[in-house]
């Protein structure tokens, strides 16, 4: 039992230590994601669950020798560790406060409603799982492409309290997953829930996935759900007129980028005529640079690139670098962008923090419209699964950016 105690011990500090201080090299970044993912997110859980493992053990069979003692303090350090990752993802709604405050060109105002969740329960909160509200319907699958593609569906959200206003505001979401894995049934649920509860119309998009789909195919099915949204939620009792893109990791890419390109033909073929202008975006640690610039994602090295050159774009940057920056959300900045909210973990091993940093730059110096940057101590990829404090946080300031949409919809 002592070696038993002393592995369990080892790998539970290994995972807590590689969370605080992920490295960087492509060889590992994914492994790391995923340890510091699950122990950032999961951190008061997983002390619990290590903690209680061990009582149980010292209880019933007992505590005996060298590497038992070791792995004993091993565990008590990883527990401490993940104790205090759980104080810092408290810690993220005060950033989401700061970033509201020191939004550009004017602060949002965050009403305290918006820290009182509306999907949240102890249940919820004590498992940190996306259970389903049930005060929110979901239709699923529907055909925004009308092929019968699986590809080409969508999942709608809406409470099902009646509306106090005559059409719902408008988020559509689009998941990420590298643009080669993932489904509309998997990610952000905690926020489209919570908007959804709030009265807004959500929408879960499916869209074509590499390696079979070639670029642009992924952002031409994204601006079809965008085209298909404003003839269609209407009849769900959405708001054609205020739509609000959002995404995560390759699905806040595409969002992005949507929403920096309306009416392109290049990503519009056989419906060029067709509005799809947005009102906001909220990019969830988006891959907004796709060329592997060594002053933003090449700090991470090649993998980015390697993948979007083997599977995504089928070609390489040296022959094609305009179709890259075509491509890039940092590359396709105009001053007549609309409203974004960029959220995004500092210790992101997959997208890393300059990425960011450098389209908000970016978009600082060329747009005039509202940007929100909000940057999170300790985070990880992927923070917005499970029902985590973190992922309440990042939600009220989701919350809080696109009700701002919704005033300004109103007096404009």
């Amino acid at each position: 039992m002592g070696i038993v105690i002393f592995i369990v011990g080892l790998l539970a500090a290994l995972g807590t230590i590689l969370t605080y201080l992920p490295p960087k090299p492509d060889l590992v970044s994914s492994i790391v994601f995923t340890i510091g993912w699950l122990t950032s997110e999961l951190s008061l859980q997983l002390a619990f669950v290590l903690s209680g493992g061990w009582l149980i053990v010292a209880f019933t069979v007992g505590i005996h020798g060298g590497l038992a003692i070791i792995g004993s303090g091993l565990l008590a350090a990883a527990v401490l560790g993940d104790l205090g990752l759980y104080v810092i993802a408290h810690q993220s709604a005060q950033a989401v406060k700061n970033a509201l405050q020191s939004a550009t060109p004017e602060p949002i105002p965050l009403d305290p409603s918006h820290l009182a969740p509306r999907y949240g329960n102890l249940v919820r909160r004590t498992l940190a799982l996306p259970l389903p509200l049930r005060t929110v319907k979901v239709v699923k699958d529907i055909d925004y492409v009308g092929d019968g593609r699986k590809h080409h569906r969508l999942d709608v959200y809406f409470s099902k309290a009646e509306s106090n206003s005559p059409l719902r505001p408008v988020l559509l979401y689009i998941h990420g997953g590298a643009w080669v894995i993932g489904d509309k049934r998997e990610q952000a649920k905690p926020m489209l829930f919570e908007l959804a509860a709030r009265g807004w119309l959500c929408l879960s998009v499916n869209y074509s996935l590499s390696p079979k789909a070639t670029w642009p195919e992924h952002v031409v099915d994204c601006k079809r759900a965008i085209a298909w949204a404003k003839d269609h939620v209407a009849d769900f009792g959405g708001d054609p007129s205020l739509i609000v893109l959002a995404g995560g990791s390759a699905g806040g890419h595409l969002a992005s980028l949507c929403a920096l390109t309306p009416g392109a033909p290049e990503f519009q073929p056989g419906f060029e005529s067709e509005d799809t202008a947005v009102q906001g975006c909220v990019s969830i640690y988006g891959v907004l640079e796709m060329t592997g610039d060594k002053e933003s994602s090449g700090r991470h090295g090649d993998a980015m690139l390697h993948l979007l050159e083997r599977q995504v774009m089928k070609t390489t940057l040296a022959n094609e670098r305009a179709k890259f920056e075509g491509a890039s959300p940092l590359h396709r900045m105009t001053p007549s962008a609309p409203p974004f909210l960029v959220l995004q973990g500092r210790n992101d091993t997959l997208v890393p923090v300059e990425v960011a940093r450098q389209f908000v730059r970016r978009y600082r110096a060329t747009a005039t419209a509202r940007c929100v940057y909000v940057e999170l101590p300790f985070a990880q990829h992927a923070f917005d699964i499970f029902s985590s404090p973190r992922c309440t946080a990042t939600t009220a300031g989701v919350v809080a950016f696109v009700e701002q949409l919704r005033r300004d919809a109103a007096v404009g």
